[in-house]
């Protein structure tokens, strides 16, 4: 089912007060039973003074504005993507979490002694339980000054970099060596970096250390200098590039299947799930601002098969630096009222715990 095939040509304003008010309705019973909603239902609601026939006129009116799409031909309608964007940006009330809701999650994420990799399966896990949709959680980016490296064999044309950081992570890095490298070149390349880089962050020292290579300055043998200079190069200088994307509560998705075309959409949004670095990509998109962000299905490529929303929000430090992000996909259909104030709060919970500091 295509949501999106008709653009929107006008936007709230030009909706008069009977087509707001019916079209409000429309999206709000779409998204609690994520089915079409007809003009008999609508007036047997009671909301309405009118008849079924009026109804109709008017859904037939908001189709035609690209609002309302009908997924079979004696069905009811339901918003298009175009349609969902309006409402939520024009009529959804987005409230506060209570209390209650506050502590669970501040209950839930805030457990001290926790590794950060714990902390954000933890944060991935929770938003998909409390959401009803599939949580997404992007690690944050490495800045931490290098304590220490170490290149350790795993075949003939591979090499395991350990890098260990000075707040006490550690990661593991898989590279490609070249063929034939003698061990004595893998012990001198980890003490070359390792004296260069202790107290300073790959960014910080990498143009050093490629200077000091290309004036030859560096005292390497020719393999230890290729190591290290695919090292350099494979790391991307700070460790942007191998951020990891924790996603958990996959199968919360199958819960909105009702029909073969609702599995097929749910297939669709596995695959989806699988790019991780498109997400990642779309995730970082939040480093342009502050709050919570909505993607709605085809208004970004990489959902325009499966027609899933996604919303997400940064996680920033003590400085206000966005780190990382946070958020929930599921299909288009979520309480969205309900998720956007969940996300936002979660991501400022986790900037804190991030920074030693209860929420």
């Amino acid at each position: 089912m295509d949501m999106s095939e008709t653009p929107p040509k006008t936007g709230l304003a030009a909706l008069d007060e009977r087509m707001r008010d019916i079209f409000r309705e429309i999206v709000e019973n779409y998204l609690q039973s994520g089915g079409p909603v007809g003009s008999r239902t609508l007036a047997q609601a009671g909301k309405f003074s009118l008849s079924p026939a009026s109804i109709r006129n008017t859904m037939a009116d908001l189709a035609q504005m690209g609002l309302l799409s009908a997924p079979h031909a004696s069905a009811g309608r339901m918003p298009t993507h175009a349609g969902l964007r309006l409402f939520v940006d024009g009529l959804l009330q987005v409230g506060e979490l209570n209390a209650s809701e506050r502590s669970v999650i501040e209950g839930r994420v805030a457990t001290t002694g926790r590794t950060v990799p714990d902390l954000l399966n933890e944060v991935s896990a929770l938003l998909g339980g409390l959401a009803g949709g599939a949580g997404l959680v992007v690690t944050p980016k490495r800045d931490a000054p290098l304590r220490h490296v170490e290149f350790v064999p795993i075949s003939r044309l591979e090499v395991l970099a350990v890098l260990v950081f000075s707040d006490g992570s550690i990661e593991n890095r898989l590279m490609s060596a070249p063929d034939g490298l003698p061990p004595a070149a893998l012990v001198e390349a980890g003490n070359f970096l390792s004296s260069r880089l202790t107290g300073r962050s790959l960014e910080q020292a990498r143009l050093d250390i490629e200077r000091e290579i290309a004036e030859n300055r560096s005292q390497l043998d020719a393999a230890a200098q290729v190591l290290v200079k695919q090292g350099l190069a494979d790391w991307g200088g700070g460790g942007g590039e191998h951020r990891s994307l924790i996603v958990r509560g996959q199968g919360r998705l199958l819960d909105s299947v009702d029909a073969a075309e609702d599995l097929e959409r749910i297939r669709l949004l596995f695959d989806d799930l699988e790019r991780k670095q498109e997400l990642i990509a779309l995730l970082d998109r939040t480093r342009d601002g502050q709050g919570v962000r909505l993607f709605i299905g085809a208004e970004n490529p990489l959902f325009s098969l499966s027609g899933s929303s996604v919303i997400v929000a940064p996680y920033m430090n003590r400085d206000q630096e966005i780190v990382g992000a946070l958020g929930v996909i599921g299909p288009t259909r979520l309480n969205y009222a309900r998720v956007i104030p969940l996300v936002d709060y979660t991501a400022r919970v986790v900037g804190k715990i991030l920074d030693g500091a209860r929420p």
